[in-house]
């Protein structure tokens, strides 16, 4: 049956005109995913739902949606927005306005936090939209197979152009991500680099995880003398793109329910290409 159809006969007091603005406005899903062609087939066994109004309001311009299903759901996360709420804010955090999205409900956390991005780092995110994807998911980031790739703007030139840093980070009191001795507090971390362009005072990486520690990347690249620009916390002095130089480009995963290998990216911002005479 085509979608129009199988539309009408949910809402038979809806014209076609309605029926197809529904679908523009993102508020038809089919088994679970958004559906926006009029024309598509739909099997016997397709779950055909409709949202309400409110439901489909737009997200704030921080937040966009790569990717959803019936249990995932990826965003491009902007730089400046929390990923989950803390004790001192609550409301603008993507968790929080993706709550919204679904259509919270009292007591019920519909999406479910499997990693982090600090509040001012830009770039790809995952989270879950049930228990389950989100303990899948979890293992993955747990076992290192998830593929992870950071475009960072630092101080100066890399020697080499390109490496690996290996090292034990331990929290200090001060929240900030140290190298130290093996320790039963410190985790391992491990960070390679390549270097793809260069100015007279500053470069621009390609970074990979090989593990995901808090601030790996920070600490790892201020440690050898390369702070990430807009760094302070980590010992960077200037701020020439009014942010912290660092993206998550790419995030790639198995997907907890089907299996199938999913990659995301996200386009390096403009600010950090200007900084090297690219637009």
């Amino acid at each position: 049956m085509p979608m129009l159809d199988a539309l009408a006969a949910l809402v038979p007091s809806a014209s076609r005109t309605t029926l197809r603005q529904m679908l523009q406005n993102g508020r038809v899903r089919v088994n679970g995913e958004i559906e926006k062609n009029a024309k598509r087939e739909l099997a016997p066994h397709d779950l055909v739902e409709i949202t309400e109004k409110s439901l489909a309001a737009a997200l704030p311009p921080g937040l966009a949606i790569l990717h959803e299903d019936r249990d995932v759901i990826v965003v491009l996360k902007a730089n400046g927005l929390l990923t989950v709420p803390t004790e001192r804010e609550r409301e603008t955090t993507a968790q929080a306005y993706l709550n919204a999205y679904l259509g919270d409900r009292k007591g019920e956390e519909r999406i479910q936090v499997v990693h982090r991005l600090d509040r001012e780092t830009s770039g790809v995110l995952v989270f879950a939209k049930n228990a389950y994807a989100r303990e899948q998911l979890k293992e993955q980031f747990a076992a290192h197979s998830v593929d992870r790739m950071y475009v960072a703007i630092v101080e100066g030139a890399m020697d080499p152009e390109e490496g690996t840093f290996r090292s034990w980070l331990r929290e200090r009191k001060d929240l900030k991500m140290v190298s130290g001795p093996e320790h039963p507090e410190a985790k391992y971390a491990v960070t390679h680099y390549r270097t793809v362009r260069m100015s007279d005072r500053y470069s621009m990486l390609e970074v990979t995880l090989e593990t995901g520690r808090k601030n790996q990347i920070r600490a790892h690249l201020s440690e050898a003398g390369h702070p990430i620009v807009g760094d302070r916390m980590y010992g960077s002095e200037v701020n020439p793109i009014d942010r912290l130089g660092l993206h998550a480009k790419l995030l790639g995963f198995r997907h907890p329910v089907t299996g199938k290998h999913l990659v995301f990216t996200a386009p390096t911002p403009p600010s950090f290409r200007k900084l090297f005479g690219k637009e």
